[in-house]
């Protein structure tokens, strides 16, 4: 059997915790953020969790991690 492709867009945007949830960046902090509110861009610092939906998505994407 062939091997399955890995998706190049989830491969450089997201990456896996040990325990198996996907980390992903927040959007929206990449120009305009002057009319970004102070809160907005503290709170995109970092990594976030994503949801249980959205990390089943993105494991599909992602089929040896």
């Amino acid at each position: 059997m062939p091997k399955m492709k890995t998706k190049s867009s989830a491969k450089k945007r997201f990456r896996l915790t040990a325990s198996g949830k996907v980390r992903a960046n927040p959007a929206f902090k990449r120009h305009g953020l002057r009319k970004r509110s102070q809160k907005m861009k503290r709170n995109a610092r970092g990594s976030m969790i994503l949801s249980d939906v959205d990390a089943r998505i993105v494991k599909s994407y992602l089929p040896y991690a």
